[in-house]
């Protein structure tokens, strides 16, 4: 297969690219290496996935749409297309809001118009997000629990993503498949995301901020088991069929809920030396529990995710000591 993924330099992309290119297929990539966190990381990243002689790049933002849709003719052959490129991260939402709009929902709409443009095309898949769950105390969250009350802008630009594919698979017979993914982590991880902050918080001497006066729990899925789920999907199209509407959505997490806690205990081991901890109160558009029901998902594609978080810390803590020397 051929595959188009955007956000290409990004954790979950880069490290998907990797997958598909190790086993054969050819990668398109497309980001716009914005400086949301720190470029360098995105450009090592990218470096790792331009040694493979199958890929190709392209820097280029999905709202722009001029140069997105230009590339239509030059992609007659991509089979598959993963859209990863998406303003992430739900504290930030409250800061910039304006981002999230431009790239989760333009930039989105823009991607489905150049997919829709291409003939060989299999598949449009996309990264949705457990936070669309929103309040939702029923656990372990399911595909069929109703996700009317978004509580954060960044949730609500997700759910928005998969109403507006659906519209796409039923006006043009596209299939679409939405993976609402819950709290990733691993080697080459997110700068702002709670392995990596608290991992260079300790190493510092500095308080890690725990909010919720860490009483959260979190359904934490290892970079290895996302894109294991991703491939799984991406190797599985959803059928077109007469009078049927070919989309789907499906939970990829680790179907664990985890203390938080217990999970900065793990890097604590890990890193070999204690935390100072900041208690805070719950942040706005923040929830208390994730937790993923991956029923469908283990049905569908065979996906059964293998990696605690006893496993999978130690091998970030190691990844993030040797990128940054310590």
């Amino acid at each position: 297969m051929k595959v188009l993924i955007t956000g290409a330099a990004g954790f979950i992309g880069s490290t998907l690219a990797l997958k598909l290119l190790d086993r054969g297929d050819e990668v398109v990539g497309i980001d716009n290496l914005n400086d949301y966190y720190d470029v360098n990381l995105k450009k090592a990243r990218l470096a790792r996935v331009q040694k493979h002689k199958g890929f190709s790049f392209h820097k280029l933002n999905i709202a722009d749409k001029e140069a997105i849709l230009s590339l239509a003719g030059k992609l007659g052959d991509v089979t598959h297309v993963v859209n990863l490129a998406a303003q992430a991260g739900v504290r930030y939402s409250l800061i910039n809001p304006f981002a999230y709009v431009e790239t989760n929902v333009l930039g989105f709409v823009t991607m489905l118009e150049l997919t829709r443009r291409l003939p060989k095309l299999e598949q449009f898949v996309y990264a949705s997000s457990s936070s669309v769950y929103g309040g939702n105390t029923k656990t372990p969250f399911s595909t069929q629990d109703p996700v009317e009350k978004p509580i954060s802008l960044y949730a609500s630009t997700k759910r928005s993503d998969e109403l507006i594919a659906y519209t796409y698979a039923h006006l043009y017979n596209m299939p679409c498949t939405g993976l609402r993914f819950f709290t990733v982590y691993g080697p080459w991880g997110r700068p702002d995301m709670a392995a990596y902050l608290f991992t260079k918080n300790i190493l510092a001497g500095e308080p890690i901020p725990v909010f919720n006066k860490g009483n959260m729990r979190r359904d934490f899925t290892y970079i290895d088991d996302i894109v294991a789920g991703v491939v799984g999907v991406l190797d599985n199209p959803e059928k077109r069929e007469e009078g049927k509407v070919p989309t789907r959505l499906y939970n990829i997490g680790n179907s664990k809920t985890e203390k938080l806690m217990d999970y900065i205990g793990e890097i604590e081991k890990a890193v070999g030396k204690k935390a100072v901890y900041d208690f805070l109160p719950m942040q706005p558009g923040d929830v208390p529990e994730t937790f993923a029901d991956i029923e469908a998902t283990k049905k569908d594609f065979g996906y059964q995710p293998s990696t605690t978080i006893r496993e999978g810390i130690p091998n970030f803590v190691a990844w993030y000591k040797k990128y940054h020397g310590v």
